[in-house]
């Protein structure tokens, strides 16, 4: 199974960039012995619309382009579910073993995405009520699939506290 994040901006050079990097190739790593085949990050150029509705749409447009055929897609979203570290890990195993080809998460521009990008969305994830600079969402959603690898794994890289 293939991770992808694909994020509408783009991420500037410096530790935050090199932080997201170091989570990839963790992930990569970790990832092959428990069959996650890859993880890749995709940016998406924000939209120049001069409204937010067409800005909304063209980037959830490039979004959705990014999706293979029988994979599940996972919104991030401050309204979407709260979830433990181990039950991400459960809903990556369960895809897994359901021999889904690609697991696809979103993160939308700063107008958020269609509603449309919404309902098809098989989860949406909050890391919090809070809302968080896209750059940090990133960061703490590779670190987050990072932990499920390891969890998966057997890692102690995550304690149950």
């Amino acid at each position: 199974m293939r991770l992808v994040v694909a994020a509408v901006g783009r991420m500037k050079q410096g530790p935050e960039r090199d932080l997201l990097a170091r989570y990839r190739e963790r992930i990569a790593k970790s990832g092959r012995g428990i069959g996650i085949q890859a993880i890749e990050v995709v940016e998406i150029a924000e939209s120049r619309a001069a409204d937010a509705e067409r800005r909304r749409t063209e980037e959830s447009i490039a979004v959705a382009q990014l999706v293979p055929d029988g994979a599940a897609t996972v919104l991030l979203d401050e309204r979407g579910e709260d979830l433990p570290s181990t039950s991400l890990a459960g809903v990556l195993q369960r895809w897994r073993d359901q021999g889904l080809p690609a697991v696809v998460f979103m993160i939308g521009g700063p107008d958020g995405v269609s509603p449309r990008l919404r309902d098809d969305a098989k989860l949406c994830l909050a890391f919090g009520s809070a809302t968080w600079p896209h750059q940090l969402v990133r960061i703490m959603l590779l670190e987050q699939l990072y932990r499920g690898v390891t969890i998966l794994s057997g890692h102690p890289y995550h304690r149950a506290g």
